[in-house]
């Protein structure tokens, strides 16, 4: 019977045995039919189906008795076998003689299976391993032959498992089963670099370690390309010396193989490691039907085999595995080795171009496929170009949910797509080929929209909205307010305006107005639209919510417990209504908000904080949202005098503010002010100046309002002023001054400014000019209803204070007197007192002891203050030891350098307190008194 004959018949038996013997008889009548002789031959092979036949079951040839534990093999005793194939025994070992301990892997040809063919395939793999060094590659340590003839090769011992099970134990992804693969080509491709095919490649001759790395075993098999081809293949017994399930077709027919033999084993290997299963789907697991599955059968698509795996991510597996991997695995395991991989290392090298999103080289390169491919590649370039186009689209977009005339609504919107390709076709970015910024397109619509949409100003209305947010969002505030007022005026035109456009314009206005510091404005544009945002909550759950929010911020200052009940409505709405988890945390900040402005320090922390660790739970740690927290908990640390946690929340959230709004962003520089004010707290004036100018040069480089460049400027004026550089501060007080003048809403900078001009002044000794900026800004307090009485005080304190140096002892005592009498600030009252005993002293040396009383009272008052001002309990230490110093010279000297100590450790950088308090040492150290009664000195208060 020849090959083609057998096969017939072969195929034919096969299909029978799967029938129920009805339908065999069935069958076999129709192959009778068809093919007599055919039949026949098909029918006396199934007479011996059942045939039980005894000699079956002895063998031909007894094999003499193999190996056991114990047994000495040259060098090496045997301790237990490690697996068994088709030419040898493996058996871990360990050295007899004791030259080392470390355990090896003993292969030892299989016992009772002389043939001489296997005897050299065994020494062909000494000199194989010999030739191979390769760190993926199981090292040969020793070879020889023991006194029982039997050739022996020692193995690195290798502790690991498989390549499938290891993937499975360790649950590896797609992309880490493809690195493990590529340490096996790694391995593959330096023994065919040394002229060596494995011929023999599958999970079992493949280990891995428990630290992921690779080792190749077994090259048994492996040809020498040097070697002659007329080597025999088979021995006499028919074993073959290779595992049919990986053999590559050349392999079967038994023609030549190369290095692409092993590229389709690795083909075979990479399928089972990615699908947990073979390549073929045959009917009967034989090794006839593996062979003609192999010759002519096509491999099912890894991505579909996949899906019939076990795994419980087998669709996810599958839609990885499906377009490039297909390809990659299908071209190794191509029947023609001409169409397979050239080596190994282009194998590797195109699951490497997969990783890494390049195109493959097993696929087609078409224009589409290499597109696709750079897209994916470029996929966060290409999605921030699609978020700025999304950010126009929806700019100019037009809300089409309410539609009250079909063909209005139809028109409206094909005006507003013709605005936005209008729009791109102007831009400079066509005209110029260069990319346009947010701000610059933003500009441009808000240009465009003035000319294009002015007979639709409902339309025009929607654009201005959301170019209203975005310049908020930019720290546009002024220019956010101006959009905003024609947005109204384009209202006011449309009667039938959409309740969810009235609300958004109301809340968006109120807002600008709360960020420009005019919360009074803000609640008289929320407040009539409240019954409105009550009436639409069911249908407007997000607008109504932000709504209420806003309103609430711009109450905390006048009515806490109105806000705390807006804030809990907006909390309910997000919490139930919309699930928003951001809005959420949004609110809980509001809420500890309350807490702060309640002076429960420690709870608006604790508050501040969870809502922190909700936001980051989020995936929030880059959200703007996470600048306002940090600022917050910064804010309440500097309430409870813990500077330096203060400046640590300070800077973190300064950081995330420059890399997600930018170094000119009010946010930015409202942070930039709050670290430096922690630096002049804790006297790090040096530092403090540095921040206080990085925010003039933002301003300088981008104004951000006045109310920001006078508060830059008073910042700067003041810390120059404590670092002693009169002629900086001087400047820096008078600008603020030329700013404020005549802005009633600037009222309280402005006399800010004129005290600390005069503080300049007189510190110079220039008291007229001292005493006529304080005369000015205590004018302008009282003039002003506004202003609070503290700050009306320290504006007639300066009067006062100036009087006193310039020796107008009887003027200064009239000037403090309605401070005295008027109800104020702890803090206020005690420098009041503090300077009424200044002047006092002066007026009358003797009178030493109202002296020390009056500053025993101011010091009571100034340290129960909260928060008490160091600068302030100096002041009054500094008037009490130059009182002391005028009856005991020793005692007040001794009272000054313990101060001065005090001062210089708390201000490193030096300070104005620090100079005056040295001043009154040094008249103290020159002070020559004749002796008087001593007077019982009343020390401060600590």
């Amino acid at each position: 019977m020849d090959r083609t004959q057998w096969q017939r018949v072969s195929d034919a038996l096969d299909a029978l045995l799967e029938l129920a013997p009805d339908a065999r008889s069935v069958r076999l009548k129709e192959l009778e039919a068809e093919d007599p002789a055919l039949a026949a031959q098909v029918v006396s092979l199934l007479a011996h189906e059942h045939t039980e036949d005894p000699r079956v079951d002895q063998p031909i040839v007894t094999a003499p008795p193999g190996m056991a534990p114990g047994d000495v093999i040259g060098p090496y005793t045997l301790d237990g076998k490690l697996g068994e194939g088709g030419m040898g025994q493996v058996w871990r070992a360990r050295r007899t003689d004791g030259l080392h301990q470390i355990p090896i892997a003993l292969k030892l040809l299989r016992p009772g299976l002389a043939d001489t063919n296997l005897r050299t395939r065994f020494n062909r793999e000494r000199e194989i391993l010999a030739r191979l060094a390769h760190p993926n590659i199981a090292r040969l340590l020793d070879a020889g032959i023991a006194s029982t003839g039997v050739p022996y090769l020692a193995l690195e011992y290798v502790e690991g498992r498989n390549l499938l099970a290891y993937a499975r134990e360790q649950d590896l992804d797609i992309d880490s089963r493809i690195d493990l693969f590529k340490q096996v080509c790694d391995a593959v491709s330096h023994a065919h670099a040394n002229l060596v095919v494995h011929r023999d490649l599958k999970p079992s001759n493949i280990l891995v370690t428990d630290t992921g790395q690779v080792r190749l075993l077994d090259f048994g098999i492996g040809k020498l390309l040097e070697e002659s081809d007329d080597l025999v293949e088979h021995t006499h017994t028919g074993l073959r010396p290779f595992t049919l399930h990986y053999a590559a077709p050349e392999q079967v027919r038994g023609e030549t193989v190369s290095t692409r033999t092993d590229v389709y084993s690795l083909g075979v290997v990479l399928y089972e490691l990615m699908t947990d299963k073979k390549p073929y789907r045959l009917k009967r697991e034989s090794s006839a039907q593996w062979e003609e599955a192999i010759l002519s059968a096509e491999a099912i698509k890894p991505s579909q085999a996949a899906l019939q795996s076990e795994r419980a991510d087998a669709k996810r597996i599958s839609r990885e595995l499906a377009g490039d991997l297909d390809n990659i695995i299908l071209k190794a395991l191509s029947k023609e080795a001409s169409k397979r991989y050239t080596s190994v290392e282009a194998l590797s090298s195109d699951l490497t171009r997969y990783q890494e999103g390049l195109p493959v080289k097993a696929r087609a390169q078409s224009f589409g496929y290499r597109t696709r491919k750079f897209l994916s590649r470029h996929r966060v370039p290409i999605l921030s170009g699609i978020a700025l186009a999304a950010v126009l689209l929806t700019l100019l977009g037009v809300a089409l949910w309410q539609r009250r005339e079909a063909v209005r609504e139809t028109a409206r919107a094909q005006a507003m797509q013709n605005f936005m390709v209008g729009l791109f076709e102007n831009a400079d970015a066509a005209q110029k080929g260069k990319p346009e910024d947010v701000a610059t397109l933003i500009d441009a619509a808000e240009a465009r929209g003035e000319r294009e949409l002015v007979r639709q100003p409902r339309a025009h209305a929607e654009l201005l909205a959301m170019i209203a947010r975005i310049r908020i969002a930019l720290g546009q505030y002024d220019r956010a307010s101006k959009v905003l007022t024609r947005q109204a005026q384009l209202l006011a035109q449309v009667p039938d305006a959409p309740s969810s456009l009235t609300l958004e314009a109301a809340t968006q206005s109120g807002r600008v107005q709360r960020l420009l510091g005019f919360p009074s404005r803000c609640i008289a544009i929320l407040e009539p639209k409240v019954t409105l945002a009550t009436n639409e909550q069911a249908q407007l759950p997000a607008h109504v919510s932000d709504f209420y929010s806003q309103y609430a911020r711009c109450l905390r200052t006048t009515n806490r417990a109105s806000a705390r009940y807006y804030f809990e409505r907006s909390l309910s709405l997000r919490r139930s209504a919309l699930g928003d988890d951001i809005g959420v945390v949004e609110n809980l900040t509001d809420l500890a908000a309350l807490s702060f402005d309640a002076r429960d320090y420690p709870d608006a922390l604790k508050r501040f904080k969870d809502a922190l660790a909700k936001l980051r739970a989020l995936g929030g740690e880059r959200h703007v949202l996470s600048i306002d927290l940090l600022r917050s908990i910064g804010t309440t640390y500097t309430s409870m005098h813990d500077y330096a946690s203060a400046s640590a929340a300070f800077s973190e959230a300064l950081d995330h503010s420059l890399e997600l709004q930018g170094p000119n962003h009010p946010q930015t520089l409202v942070l930039r002010r709050a670290l430096a004010q922690g630096y002049v707290e804790q006297g790090h004036y040096e530092d403090a100046a540095r921040e206080y100018q990085l925010v003039q040069n933002a301003l300088n480089d981008r104004p951000q309002g006045i109310g920001s460049a006078i508060r830059s400027q008073l910042d700067m004026a003041a810390t120059a002023q404590q670092m002693g550089q009169m002629v900086t501060a001087q400047t820096g007080y008078q600008r603020a001054v030329r700013l404020a003048n005549g802005r009633d809403d600037y009222a309280a900078a402005e006399i800010e400014a004129l005290t600390g001009l005069s503080a300049v002044y007189r510190e110079s000794g220039n008291y007229p000019a001292a005493l006529r900026n304080a005369n000015v800004a205590r004018r302008l307090a009282k003039n002003n209803p506004n202003i609070p009485v503290d700050i009306e005080n320290r504006a007639t304190e300066a009067v006062a204070e100036t009087q006193i140096a310039d020796g107008d002892l009887e003027n200064a005592l009239e000037t403090l007197d309605p401070v005295l009498r008027r109800k104020g600030a702890r803090a206020s009252k005690a420098q009041a007192l503090n300077l009424h005993a200044r002047a006092q002293l002066a007026k009358d040396a003797a009178s030493l002891e109202k002296t020390h009383e009056l500053i025993r009272i101011a010091s009571r008052l100034a340290t129960s203050a909260v928060p008490a001002d160091p600068n302030l309990v100096w002041r009054l230490q500094s008037y009490d030891a130059d009182a002391v110093c005028r009856t005991s010279l020793l005692e007040g000297k001794k009272a000054f350098d313990l101060l001065i100590n005090e001062i210089k450790m708390a201000r490193p950088d030096g300070a104005t307190r620090l100079r005056e308090t040295e001043a009154l040492a040094t008249q103290c150290g020159h002070r020559l008194l004749p002796p008087a009664p001593a007077t019982p000195r009343v020390a401060p208060a600590p």
